[in-house]
């Protein structure tokens, strides 16, 4: 497997590049870098005499928690994602695609050039209103393409994430002290560990993640997965997409805009102007488990709140799961 990071020699991976017909003539790499800090994948930007461009590619494990295995075909999953959205309104809020090399599991895309991601809402505990309509427009398009056959069930990926959201932060021995992230959050955790009806809840919920769909997903539909530009929206990263149901998208984003601002109205309004059909209930189960799945699990975000702040958190995640 031909391995890129940000200190490959440039002549090397010109020579990859250009064997796949992805340089155009007389271009040249002029540097290569980290694109920001993936998660999941290496992520390098290119840039040449002519242009700039990202190379992304998987590894068998997670790039962030190297101790983490992760299936390498999630790369293929991102591929096929772009490759199924046609719609031109939606193309322009998705990198496009420049070539994809099955050998080497590496994806290149364009540079979508100085954008950051939304994490910058947890620090603001805001989000405004046009850009939230934006969101949800974007991620109803998505559920609203077509299927292509074969599609890939991305079920390694699934099950990876099934372990990380609906069963290690609901066990007291999973190997991770909170008390490292803040002191008292592993105390703070336990009565929802030891609550047998909330577990059977989510554990019910998550046997439906695991099964096939008949709805597009981005499957990661995240602050993390959303980019900025002054002119532009765009949607990044679907290497957890998979076709299922569109509650688990629209739990998962109202769930991060609850937790940045603290408000609750956003579960109603993400529902609301989503205009397709939906089971809210299901879509606020989705909420709540997503919301107390960062607040107690591995996966933690950028989110400096209060010991206090984090406990209405949690009461209000374990309403939405049990209500």
């Amino acid at each position: 497997m031909f391995l890129i990071d940000e200190h490959i020699s440039f002549s090397i991976l010109e020579n990859f590049l250009r064997d796949k017909n992805w340089l155009q003539e007389n271009e040249q790499i002029t540097s290569i870098s980290k694109a920001g800090e993936g998660n999941m994948n290496v992520v390098l930007r290119v840039k040449t005499n002519i242009r700039s461009f990202i190379a992304k590619q998987s590894r068998p494990f997670v790039q962030k928690y190297q101790q983490v295995p992760a299936p390498l075909h999630r790369i293929e999953v991102e591929q096929k994602f772009y490759k199924a959205i046609q719609k031109p309104s939606l193309q322009q809020h998705l990198p496009k695609v420049i070539g994809y090399d099955t050998n080497s599991y590496m994806l290149v895309l364009e540079d979508l050039g100085q954008c950051e991601d939304m994490s910058t809402i947890y620090q603001a505990r805001s989000i405004s209103g046009n850009v939230l309509k934006k969101l949800i427009t974007i991620v109803q398009e998505i559920h609203q393409a077509e299927v292509p056959k074969g599609f890939p069930s991305n079920l390694e990926m699934r099950n990876l994430n099934h372990q990380h959201i609906f069963e290690l932060p609901f066990i007291s021995e999973n190997g991770f002290s909170l008390d490292d992230i803040q002191e008292g959050l592993q105390e703070l955790s336990e009565p929802y560990k030891k609550d047998l009806s909330l577990k059977k809840e989510i554990d019910k919920i998550g046997v439906r993640y695991l099964e096939q769909g008949d709805t597009l997903l981005h499957g990661d539909y995240y602050p993390g997965s959303w980019m900025t530009t002054e002119e532009n929206l765009y949607v990044i990263d679907p290497e957890f997409g998979f076709v299922g149901f569109p509650e688990f998208d629209l739990g998962v984003m109202a769930a991060h805009l609850i937790m940045a601002t603290g408000k609750q109205h956003y579960l109603n309004e993400v529902i609301t102007a989503y205009t397709n059909a939906v089971d809210a209930k299901l879509t606020a189960q989705i909420t709540g488990i997503e919301i107390m799945r960062r607040i107690i699990g591995l996966a933690q975000l950028p989110l400096e709140r209060t010991l206090d702040e984090k406990e209405y958190l949690l009461q209000l995640g374990h309403q939405l799961i049990l209500s």
